[in-house]
């Protein structure tokens, strides 16, 4: 995190736009105003708010150049509030529809996780609670499943003629297979999450677990919502088996299978939005190394030897 600035200290464009930013929110019209960015973000820029007699600091999202393409901002406030209501994410104080910009409560005495938070059986074991739970939610205001977001995004490569690896048409080949074998058992489909880098985690001393950042939220796929969890922290097989006894309370091998074959769709999916965001971002980050890298997972899983039988399994 940066040094406090107060307004009119601004020395970069970031700072400059989070001014602007703050300068429109009416919460913070009274009362000195300090501000520093909290770094993490890939699509948005963050920063810490801090205002003279209130009791609480702030967290101020401004979105990123491009993210409308991807992002309903509406759906994202809804699910945020939401999982508020069911005690596993931070207060929204403030909303604006057309700008997009957004203030949570500063989730004080919490830090960001990492992967390593996650090889400790209890938090996973929290984190898959806290997914049940927020999968309790009413249905979002849109419906967006994995494989509607896939074949958008392959849309937006075409147009923006990104870059596909050589072998793209085969890892294509096996993602449809893996979609039709979803549509043919039938979508389990429940709000969901859809977003679990680390950092979209966070963590209290005591091992308390919060999510924030709802932007991906959608009514979606169950198992894509804890299948991309689970690649994102590279879980072992023995650890996707307990996770999903733990969720579903049952040791059918359909469950693992299931989640299994969605963090392979999971991986495919964020290789193509690595692509488009490197055509079109602005952000300091290195989009197609991140795509590149993406695209490797997913062979792992499409290539393996078990590919077809997890297919069935399905």
């Amino acid at each position: 995190m940066s040094g406090k600035l107060e307004l009119g200290q601004a020395r970069t464009e970031a700072e400059r736009e989070a001014e602007r930013a703050i300068a429109a929110v009416p919460l913070f019209q009274k009362g000195r105003v300090t501000y520093s960015m909290v770094g993490g973000g890939l699509s948005n820029s963050n920063w810490r708010i801090e205002v003279a007699g209130h009791r609480r600091p702030y967290f101020l999202k401004i979105p990123g150049k491009g993210s409308e393409l991807f992002i309903n901002r509406k759906a994202s406030n809804q699910a945020a509030r939401l999982a508020h209501e069911r005690g596993v994410g931070a207060e929204v104080v403030y909303f604006d529809p057309v700008s997009g910009l957004e203030v949570t409560e500063f989730m004080e005495g919490y830090r960001a996780s990492t992967n390593v938070d996650f090889l400790d059986p209890e938090i996973w074991g929290r984190v898959t609670d806290l997914y049940r739970e927020f999968h309790t939610c009413p249905p979002l205001m849109i419906t967006r499943t994995i494989f509607d977001m896939v074949e958008e995004h392959i849309g937006q490569v075409r147009e923006l003629k990104a870059t596909l690896p050589a072998d793209f048409a085969v890892l294509h080949e096996k993602y449809r297979a893996a979609r039709d074998a979803f549509t043919a058992s039938g979508l389990d489909i429940t709000a969901c999450f859809n977003d679990p880098m680390p950092g979209n985690f966070l963590l209290s001393s005591d091992n308390q677990v919060k999510l924030v950042d709802f932007e991906w939220a959608s009514n979606n796929e169950r198992y894509y919502d804890l299948g991309v969890w689970i690649g994102e922290m590279f879980y072992s097989d023995c650890v996707v088996e307990a996770i999903a006894r733990r969720y579903f309370k049952s040791d059918s091998r359909q469950h693992p299978a299931r989640l299994t074959v969605m963090r392979a769709v999971a991986d495919f999916k964020w290789a193509l939005w690595a692509m488009v965001q490197e055509r079109i971002s602005s952000l300091d980050f290195d989009y197609h190394k991140y795509g590149v890298w993406k695209f490797m997972r997913a062979r792992l899983y499409m290539d393996d030897r078990r590919w077809t039988n997890w297919l069935h399994l399905v």
